[in-house]
């Protein structure tokens, strides 16, 4: 599987848009846990999300890209990347056994 950083840039906040936001967390959250996901951050003042994805090709992730229900709001840059690391993948996962 191959990595990709996503920067997004999000439009001014419109009634229309913020509607859209419980389907994407909920989409983003699906992708999170099906491991499509990586990592989804979101600047402070809520200008850009940038996302880490897993996928076998750049067709697949914007196939992905295109489901997010805000997809038709935001402009989006894509990064193929070498690694991404981080302290989640590092840390075994605790068992409550």
């Amino acid at each position: 599987m191959d990595q990709y950083l996503v920067e997004m840039t999000l439009p001014e906040f419109t009634e229309e848009f913020m509607e859209l936001i419980p389907a994407q967390r909920a989409f983003v959250n699906e992708c999170m846990v099906k491991g499509t996901i990586l990592s989804y951050s979101l600047a402070e003042d809520r200008s850009k999300l940038w996302i880490v994805f897993s996928a076998k090709s750049r067709v697949e992730l914007m196939k992905v890209l295109h489901k997010f229900p805000v997809i038709k709001f935001v402009t989006i840059k894509t990064f193929p990347l070498m690694f991404h690391n981080s302290m989640e993948l590092m840390l075994p996962a605790i068992s409550l056994n």
